[in-house]
């Protein structure tokens, strides 16, 4: 008998052609170059989708936490009779906060986004404007929008994340944070759109951010003084003008924040792959 380990494969054997197949054989890859306009998006839906974000969530806390949890949102400091609910305390309940917070946190990149756009639509009018004097006031006061833009997102960040249940001291300083960076905020817009309309084209949301920005004055003095009658005198019903003059602000902040498609009614986000390749 001749053993198993004796047998020489023949030297042109099929695992040897099969092998040299394999190795042999000449594939052709497609090299795949993504040119010219890759994605494109309204600024208007953009905007749009950054309003209905949070004024949806207020809509659905407001709505859930009056059906199913009215006892815990109208307890208040002085124990008195309440019928509006605060927006604090509407978001502040689980599982409302988490809702809106999650809307909060997806609405923050569109408005920085407008914050951007609005900054570089104000240097652009300014840049037409002849005269010295009034070109430096609307550089400085088209900065000013930009970095009050981001102090109102960061203070609307914190009041949302910092709750009153769960840190009222905080909570109250950056709400005041967040009352002051806004209106701030809507008078330099306002303002920067007055200057020079004479020479230059006026913003066309100018007389509107106008009335915005004495409604949320209005508002805001009206929940200081009903703050105060509550906190300091007890007296009914007053948290509820408060709670009333809190939506109003909210309302006008968002109405502010979503004029910019009018303002910009024809822009779009665009993702373009450049033409010329940088060398160094």
């Amino acid at each position: 008998m001749v053993n198993d380990a004796q047998i020489d494969l023949p030297p042109n054997s099929n695992i040897d052609e099969r092998t040299d197949e394999t190795i042999n054989v000449n594939r052709t890859i497609k090299i795949l170059e993504y040119k010219g306009l890759l994605w494109t998006c309204a600024l208007r839906e953009i905007c749009l989708t950054a309003l209905w974000l949070p004024l949806g969530a207020l809509v659905f806390c407001y709505v859930t936490a009056s059906i199913f949890q009215a006892d815990d949102i109208h307890e208040t400091h002085c124990k008195v009779y309440n019928v509006v609910p605060s927006i604090s305390a509407i978001t502040g309940i689980s599982p409302q906060r988490y809702i809106w917070r999650i809307c909060i946190a997806y609405h923050l990149g569109p408005r920085l986004l407008i914050g951007s756009l609005y900054y570089n639509y104000h240097k652009q009018r300014t840049s037409h404007i002849t005269e010295e004097k009034a070109q430096v006031l609307a550089a400085k006061l088209g900065e000013a929008c930009y970095w009050l833009n981001l102090l109102e997102l960061f203070a609307l960040t914190g009041v949302t994340y910092v709750s009153n249940r769960e840190n009222y001291f905080i909570h109250e300083k950056i709400f005041i944070l967040f009352m002051v960076a806004a209106l701030l905020h809507m008078l330099c817009r306002a303002r920067v759109g007055c200057i020079s309309s004479d020479t230059v084209e006026p913003v066309r949301t100018n007389k509107l951010v106008w009335i915005l920005f004495y409604i949320a004055i209005a508002a805001t003095t009206g929940l200081v003084i009903f703050f105060l009658r509550h906190r300091l005198l007890c007296r009914p019903l007053a948290f509820t003008w408060f709670s009333v003059c809190e939506y109003i602000l909210a309302t006008t902040n968002m109405a502010f924040h979503a004029i910019v498609v009018r303002d910009l009614p024809l822009h779009q986000i665009q993702v373009v792959c450049p033409t010329h390749h940088k060398t160094n």
